[in-house]
């Protein structure tokens, strides 16, 4: 099991960044070098509890179908989604915000299994860990720079 934890400070108002980091198009926005894709559940808006969102993109020149489902959400403070179907064993993602000295803390934990025994757990440190690390800076990116556009 790996955990990354990525914390964000962004210049803008917990509700705001709250609602841009549940946002699909957003979401969509940050991933286009992925070529990611809402195509079943909720495909545009806001998440919210108990949604599901299947999610189809290019990853290692391969095209990825990712199932997930909002499984808990207190706005504006923290949701989580989980992996309902994909290519990990398992995968969840906590989405923590909390307000400090005017701005929003953002922390994202994201927490996988990869499959595949030895090999996956060898991928993994080669380079899934940091391509998932990577991934979730580039959205954390995309929403700082619209919260802070906005604000």
């Amino acid at each position: 099991m790996t955990t990354l934890t990525i914390i964000t400070d962004i210049s803008a108002g917990i509700e705001k960044c709250f609602d841009l980091a549940r946002s699909i198009d957003v979401l969509l926005n940050s991933m286009s070098k992925s070529k990611e894709r809402a195509i079943a559940g909720r495909l545009i808006g806001l998440c919210e509890a108990g949604d599901t969102i299947t999610w189809e993109a290019l990853h290692f020149g391969m095209k990825q179908k990712l199932t997930s489902e909002i499984t808990k959400m207190n706005r504006p403070v923290f949701f989580e989604d989980s992996m309902m179907k994909g290519a990990f064993k398992s995968m969840r993602h906590e989405h923590h915000f909390r307000e400090m000295n005017g701005k929003t803390i953002m922390t994202d934990v994201f927490i996988y299994e990869t499959p595949f025994g030895i090999f996956g757990k060898f991928f993994n440190l080669l380079i899934l860990k940091n391509y998932m690390k990577n991934l979730i800076e580039q959205r954390n990116q995309t929403i700082k720079t619209l919260a802070e556009k906005m604000d």
